[in-house]
C-alpha cells in the first residue's frame, strides 16, 4: 500500500495553498483555473512553487509548472508525476 496521496488530494492541498496565497474562496478553484486567471501574481506564485515543493518534499523540474499558461490541473499533474518518481527512488 501507498502512502503517496491521490490526484484528488493533491488537487484539493494545492487549491488550499492557492487560496490561502491568493485570498480567494477556495470555490473558486477549478481544475481548468490557471494562476493569472484567478490573481495569483508572479512573485506569489514562486512561493506557491516553493511551498508545494516543501510540503511534498520534491523538486519540479528546470521545465516545471509554467503559471502564467499552466492550469492547476497541469500543476497537479506535474506534482503527482514529481511524487512517482521520488517513490520509485
Amino acid at each position: 500500500m501507498s502512502d503517496t496521496p491521490d490526484e484528488k488530494a493533491i488537487f484539493e492541498e494545492i487549491a488550499s495553498q492557492i487560496a490561502a496565497k491568493a485570498k480567494i474562496d477556495l470555490a473558486t478553484i477549478q481544475p481548468e483555473s490557471t494562476l493569472k486567471d484567478i490573481g495569483v501574481s508572479s512573485l506569489d506564485a514562486i512561493e506557491l512553487l516553493f511551498d508545494i515543493e516543501e510540503h511534498y518534499g520534491i523538486t519540479f523540474p528546470d521545465q516545471g509548472p509554467n503559471f502564467g499558461s499552466d492550469t492547476v490541473q497541469q500543476l497537479v499533474d506535474v506534482v503527482k508525476d514529481a511524487l512517482a518518481a521520488k517513490a520509485q527512488g
